[in-house]
């Protein structure tokens, strides 16, 4: 994606990831507009942004409201002419306990934020995209919490599956290839926001070294070298269950739903 002279949408963008994201794209030469509802922390944003030369706006709101993004949406047209892109970014941490002991309101609620949030800004900003057919770009924050569990036991029970959950909804939007959408899935790892009470990986290092991926078209945005190492742990483990349980065999895609299904699509075209 080239991003001079483009409008950057992107969501929870007033503090962390979204802010450095920013900057990162201001300085290609993106105008930017962020959403989320702490005006003070945009207010602040902004003036950050625009000591830089960075062309900003913002919008006070909340992604779990399909109208608000929709208001967002309009926003960014009447401003700018356009949204050509959007960073669904915005995301809480809510209740971290045991599973047993987390309250289904709370989860209910981070999953309005982490999950439906997302999933209102793809459709949203998407169905736009897909009616004007002009270059467009979708990305969307995950986590490493996406590709396993990386925090102490105890103390994921709603956010890691909301984090899981953005993953695939975004797997299933990429494959849906809508040619001129771009996508993107940004996994963090330990990066220092208000979040993660900023420790870790500095914001604009990580910002760095992902925005150079969203320039090159890259789908897997990252930025932590250790992920591969419990990425591999998790792939170590089902590989074993399923070479125990249920080895390879001669023919053993008889039951491959993609196989079957591309199958299918050839017979009905003869």
């Amino acid at each position: 994606m080239d991003f001079a002279g483009k409008t950057a949408v992107i969501t929870g963008g007033a503090t962390g990831i979204g802010l450095a994201l920013a900057g990162q794209m201001g300085r290609a030469g993106a105008r930017i507009i962020l959403f989320e509802p702490r005006e003070n922390c945009l207010q602040q944003a902004v003036a950050v942004l625009s000591e830089e030369g960075i062309d900003a706006k913002y919008l006070v709101g909340d992604v779990s409201d399909p109208d608000q993004v929709e208001a967002l949406a309009d926003f960014a047209w009447s401003e700018n002419g356009r949204g050509d892109i959007i960073v669904n970014n915005a995301g809480v941490s809510g209740p971290r306990g045991g599973l047993l002991d987390t309250d289904l309101d709370e989860a209910r609620a981070l999953f309005d934020v982490n999950f439906f949030g997302v999933w209102n800004g793809i459709a949203t900003f998407g169905r736009r995209f897909r009616e004007d057919g002009l270059p467009s770009a979708i990305y969307s924050t995950a986590s490493e919490n996406a590709l396993f569990n990386a925090l102490p036991a105890g103390s994921g029970g709603a956010y890691v599956p909301s984090k899981h959950a953005v993953l695939a909804l975004m797997d299933v939007f990429r494959r849906e290839k809508h040619l001129n959408i771009e996508t993107g899935v940004i996994i963090p790892g330990w990066v220092a926001t208000p979040m993660t009470r900023d420790m870790g990986m500095a914001a604009d290092e990580f910002a760095a070294v992902i925005f150079k991926q969203m320039q090159a078209g890259e789908y897997y945005l990252v930025g932590h070298a250790y992920n591969v190492v419990r990425i591999s742990e998790r792939q170590a483990e089902i590989g074993e269950a399923y070479a125990k349980y249920a080895p390879r065999y001669d023919g053993d895609d008889e039951y491959d739903v993609q196989i079957y299904y591309e199958k299918m699509i050839a017979d009905r075209k003869k």
